[in-house]
């Protein structure tokens, strides 16, 4: 099959014939502005055209430090939050075996990639550092400023841990920072301190960075293949440049769910068959989150896991509020598939199902779902992927980048820009006691006191 369809097919009870070519010069605006810069953001639009036209000098630089963290690490620690991790680790859990954590590192091959510098939590850096143990390992900072605070404060203790181990010169030789190019607490510590560095380019966002250094390098160490991600985002940059709603798949799904928003479906719930794609959906939130939810508006962007939330949110969703909207990725060819083993007796009533294929049992519970949810209100849209490699994941990702910046025009706001990110951690300085931010601290303390 096709790297990627889309399947609207679901929706025929909820919008008319005539509503998506009513959308055509409507998504013909969106993608002038998006294509032409003259929309509100043009400035961050780099991403665009990322998977023919980024660096190849430093792309090959990202291959050789892969290669020797593959050689002198057991464990490579990401620290970064929001874009400068969610890409990273969805690439690395759809692309590996779904136990690749806890696999010996013979049957791995490569290190273990893992996380941090995404929360505040205490006990999650202690535990990681007990997990790493006296594992030789080395560290990937991801941070634009080198300022944010989750990220800064994992750094400072991986890096102190590292020069315990190493000395100061051999920690050095162990850390690897993707920053800004020329500017920033990170780059000027980097170049005085001699680590390699990489760049995140001036006119890509976070949420689209993934096929940026910021990605690229923690994907590469896993041992996934980034000549093929990269190749599968060119193709379907290739693909997804005539607006036409007839032919352009990921511009008729931001078609579809803005027609859908603007009839009160106002929640989308991006859904997987598959439980290695669970940090899909957490990329995908941030990707659709951050560029469409501003100035009151957007639609809110939400995730289940099915078959396991049929189990929990199954309920709500077929009978509570009818302001959900679903999208399914479903995957086409399974990594490994089993059939339902013969048994002496039939108590657990699967007899029925002897010898037939898991996958294809798990094909018929999504579609039973579809037929029960829309006709319990619910408009289901699917994205069929062929596989689980990284020449669809690269597709993948640069679909749902497009369809995002295109739905976000649709709706009348900057699709690049998070304005409103600021504002908690204005008042987090405040009660942290920030030199500049005293005033803000006393004021909120008085409120929380009072």
């Amino acid at each position: 099959m096709e790297t990627l369809s889309f399947d609207a097919s679901a929706l025929k009870k909820f919008v008319h014939e005539n509503e998506l070519a009513e959308m055509q010069a409507m998504v013909t605006a969106a993608d002038r502005q998006l294509r032409d810069g003259t929309g509100a953001g043009a400035d961050f639009r780099d991403w665009l055209h990322l998977p023919t036209e980024y660096d190849k000098a430093e792309f090959a630089r990202i291959k050789q430090a892969a290669k020797k963290i593959q050689a002198d690490s057991e464990v490579l620690v990401v620290i970064g939050i929001g874009g400068s991790y969610l890409g990273a680790r969805m690439a690395i859990d759809f692309l590996h075996d779904s136990f690749y954590q806890a696999q010996a590192p013979a049957d791995r091959k490569q290190p273990l990639v893992l996380f941090a510098g995404n929360s505040l939590s205490s006990s999650y850096l202690a535990d990681l550092l007990r997990l790493i143990g006296d594992r030789d390992f080395s560290v990937n900072v991801i941070s634009k400023s080198g300022t944010t605070t989750e990220p800064s404060i994992a750094f400072r203790v991986f890096r102190q841990r590292l020069e315990a181990k190493y000395g100061e010169a051999g920690a050095n030789a162990r850390i690897y920072a993707t920053t800004d190019r020329q500017r920033g607490a990170l780059k000027t510590e980097a170049d005085a301190a001699g680590w390699e560095t990489f760049v995140i380019p001036d006119g890509v966002g976070g949420r689209f960075s993934v096929l940026t250094a910021v990605g690229l390098l923690p994907i590469a160490v896993s041992g996934a293949d980034i000549d093929q991600l990269m190749a599968g985002a060119a193709k379907a940059a290739a693909t997804y440049t005539d607006p036409d709603l007839t032919t352009n798949a990921a511009y008729r799904y931001a078609a579809y769910r803005n027609i859908l928003y603007r009839k009160g479906y106002t929640t989308e719930l991006l859904e997987n068959y598959e439980p290695n794609m669970t940090m899909l959906a957490e990329w995908w939130k941030q990707l659709a989150g951050e560029s469409e939810g501003k100035d009151q508006k957007g639609i809110y962007p939400s995730s289940a896991n099915f078959t396991t939330d049929l189990h929990s949110l199954g309920q709500y969703i077929q009978e509570g509020r009818r302001n959900l909207m679903e999208t399914v990725v479903k995957l086409t060819e399974p990594n490994h598939n089993l059939p339902v083993p013969s048994a002496k007796s039939d108590l657990d009533g699967l007899k029925y199902l002897e010898g037939k294929e898991i996958d294809w049992v798990n094909t018929q519970a999504y579609r039973a779902v579809v037929a029960a949810h829309t006709a319990g209100g619910v408009p289901v849209m699917t994205v069929n992927i062929a596989k689980e490699d990284e020449f669809t994941l690269g597709y993948l990702i640069y679909y749902f980048e497009v369809a995002m910046a295109i739905s976000g025009y649709l709706n009348g706001i900057n699709p690049f820009n998070q304005p409103g990110v600021e504002a908690y951690k204005t008042n987090m300085f405040g009660l942290l006691g920030k030199p500049g931010y005293e005033a803000i601290g006393q004021q909120l303390k008085k409120e929380i006191n009072d």
